[in-house]
């Protein structure tokens, strides 16, 4: 199959992850406190449905690892991508909890398998053509469907729309973004340089470390990624100050895998991302230390500006160490990612329970977020 121009490639996946990621996991952010007003859900529902999602989503890492994938990758993409056009519908066409569990499961499943056969697909010719500048695009697209989200939620804002609307709207736009995807990959099939199946990964101890590293940053950004809109609500902000705050993390976060590329160039990959832990871990506080519209707003921007960026660095700090096998690292480093992030809602909801408040919640996540950047920071290669 003729293979696509490194260029469209990259926007094919910038707009796949505006879709499965920037869409199809994070609308339920702005989204969420709609719900839990309307439905009477509480923190403890709200981390519940979230983690269900991330439960999706560390499976369907699980399963990409394998290589049963292997030839179907575009197929799978494909799929997955109307499997979430689909189920961003249905989210708004129930109100049962046990309705939310199961199609946030499913999503989540389905974004996980764009995440990995999509990034493939994409990373495999970039670096044939020596373009992994244009990394930076593909990344850009959870930025780019945040902000997309938000200005949904404002034009809902002003319509009086309620929480199912928003799911319904999410639905027609990711459809469009399908079109727009099948459009950009054409006939495009995976070319990762590697025949036949991929070798298992190397018992390699900074390996061992980069992985756990990341799972406790799944933990410690989805906290904040998952009840923002939520903390700004119960801080008595406006409607529209939620659609701003989001709008403000989407619109940081789609120039920042560039930003932390050229911070990375300089300093390094594990400086970079311990660096991003630490400015992450400055909004994280920010959001429910600081009183007014700066606190949130200051999370936000750091939050956009750093937890895509962080993710990024992440995965190519595994590949970097495994260049032998970029599917299955990058699955697994994916599912560990999962793993932070189904334990870190409930956890958040729960403490948000008892507290009354998202302000103990958000403290735990910065420190689990610290740990996460020092552990990368000792896993870097030592100077002879």
């Amino acid at each position: 199959m003729k293979a696509a121009s490194p260029l469209r490639l990259a926007f094919a996946g910038m707009f796949a992850m505006a879709v499965a990621m920037g869409i199809g996991r994070f609308v339920y952010t702005p989204i969420l406190p709609g719900m839990m007003e309307e439905l009477g859900l509480s923190t403890a529902d709200a981390g519940w449905i979230a983690s269900a999602n991330y439960l999706g989503y560390l499976i369907g890492a699980l399963a990409a690892a394998g290589s049963w994938a292997h030839g179907r990758e575009r197929l799978l993409m494909f799929s997955s991508l109307a499997a979430s056009a689909i189920l961003a519908g249905a989210m708004g066409l129930t109100g049962s909890m046990a309705a939310f569990l199961l199609i946030r499961f499913l999503a989540g499943l389905a974004s996980a398998f764009v995440m990995v056969f999509m990034s493939s697909i994409v990373f495999g010719h970039l670096l044939a053509a020596n373009r992994n500048n244009l990394q930076a695009l593909h990344f850009g697209g959870v930025g780019l469907g945040i902000a997309a989200s938000s200005a949904l939620l404002a034009i809902l804002v002003t319509e009086h729309a309620g929480w199912a609307a928003g799911w319904l709207w999410s639905a027609v736009i990711s459809a469009c973004g399908f079109a727009v995807v099948a459009l950009l990959v054409g006939s495009t099939a995976p070319a990762n340089g590697v025949a036949g199946r991929e070798p298992a990964l190397p018992n390699d101890r900074s390996l061992i470390k980069i992985i756990v590293a990341y799972g406790l940053f799944g933990f410690g950004y989805v906290v904040t990624a998952t009840f923002l809109v939520a903390i700004v609500r119960q801080g008595g902000g406006g409607r529209v100050f939620e659609a701003t705050v989001w709008m403000v993390t989407g619109l940081a976060g789609f120039p920042s895998v560039w930003l932390w590329q050229k911070i990375s160039a300089r300093i390094g990959l594990y400086a970079a991302y311990a660096v991003g832990c630490i400015v992450e871990v400055v909004g994280v506080t920010a959001s429910v230390a600081m009183g007014g519209t700066i606190g949130p707003l200051l999370g936000g921007l750091l939050l956009g500006i750093t937890f895509i960026a962080i993710t990024a660095l992440g995965l190519q700090t595994a590949r970097q160490l495994v260049p032998q096998a970029p599917r299955r690292i990058f699955a697994v480093m994916t599912a560990s990612f999962g793993v932070g992030q189904i334990v870190g809602p409930i956890v958040a909801g729960l403490l948000a329970q008892a507290s009354g408040d998202f302000f103990l919640a958000s403290i735990v996540a910065a420190v689990v977020l610290l740990v996460s950047g020092a552990i990368t920071w000792s896993a870097a290669p030592k100077s002879p």
